[in-house]
């Protein structure tokens, strides 16, 4: 089994592993599909990950992607073509997932866990609502807010609505990262919102564009065990090359002892800094499961701690 198969750690209700998901289909990609817990623990996930417990994962040999920006980016340094960025649109894509995945995310997670409370299991609310509103989350404090954040949305997809309707995709004839971070929000949404059929008629152009974007697929996935993920990454050796960033505003060098933490909450990943970027970072760690891996974060989103 070569050490360059894309292993991707996923369940198929995540709606931001649905936006990866899009970006194989894009690229044409064949990739090894391990479906990992919905809730904690994950214990074939947390050797590779020192810890990190967000979905997706996508893991390379030895190499540990976490959170989709670092997903996606490597995806597009590994395999250029089909690019994502189609007529030249690089780097002001990155912006438009700022926005996707922040403010309209938040409009559509909070109709989608109220449209779900009835017949949400209590630990999956009591895991989720922290994570996406924070410690002091209440269930009524979303849905005073139901109505609000619908008419917010029904403005920003107005928005996406405007732009596919004298295009097929968001960025001309070819489909493009923007359509893979819009992409997922409309297929979350109808699947949980109860209206969703009726809410999403509005947006004929977008309707439209959602059809052929889903006729992309997904590429070519295989199903594998989350214990075979974790064989390849203790046979395998990272193959990232050390890369330091003189530049860097925090001072940190290569070698460093680092924490990593999502700045939204979450489990930090201890280890030894090993890349760094303005977009990027990576740190060295060893486990006794997974061996000596290599976990990569983007630098937008995280906290880094000096130990």
């Amino acid at each position: 089994m070569p050490d360059d198969q894309i292993i991707f750690h996923h369940y198929p209700q995540s709606p931001v592993s649905e936006k990866v998901r899009v970006v194989f289909g894009i690229k044409g990609l064949a990739w090894r599909s391990v479906e990992i817990p919905r809730l904690p623990p994950k214990p074939n996930l947390m050797p590779l990950t020192g810890g990190y417990r967000l979905t997706p994962v996508m893991q390379i040999g030895a190499d540990i992607y976490c959170d989709t920006k670092c997903i996606i980016r490597e995806l597009e340094r590994r395999f250029p073509k089909p690019t994502l960025f189609p007529g030249g649109a690089a780097g002001l894509a990155w912006g438009v997932g700022q926005w996707t995945d922040g403010p309209l995310f938040q409009d559509v997670i909070a109709v989608a866990l109220v449209e779900m409370s009835p017949n949400m299991p209590p630990e999956f609310l009591a895991d989720r609502g922290p994570l996406y509103f924070g410690a002091d989350f209440t269930l009524d404090d979303i849905k005073a807010r139901y109505l609000e954040c619908l008419a917010n949305i029904r403005a920003q997809f107005g928005w996406m609505d405007e732009r596919v309707q004298v295009r097929d995709f968001m960025l001309g004839d070819q489909p493009g990262l923007p359509d893979a971070l819009a992409y997922y929000l409309i297929w979350f949404l109808r699947d949980r919102m109860a209206a969703g059929e009726a809410f999403l008629a509005q947006f004929e152009n977008l309707e439209a564009w959602e059809s052929r974007v889903k006729a992309i697929g997904h590429g070519t996935p295989s199903d594998l065990s989350d214990l075979a993920a974790l064989e390849i990454a203790k046979k395998a050796t990272p193959q990232t090359p050390e890369q330091a960033d003189p530049g860097d505003p925090l001072g940190l060098n290569i070698g460093d002892e680092i924490s990593v933490e999502p700045a939204s909450g979450g489990p930090a990943v201890a280890g030894v800094l090993h890349s760094l970027s303005a977009n990027h970072l990576a740190l060295m760690r060893q486990d006794d499961q997974a061996g000596r891996v290599c976990v990569h974060f983007p630098r937008l989103g995280y906290r880094v701690n000096v130990s």
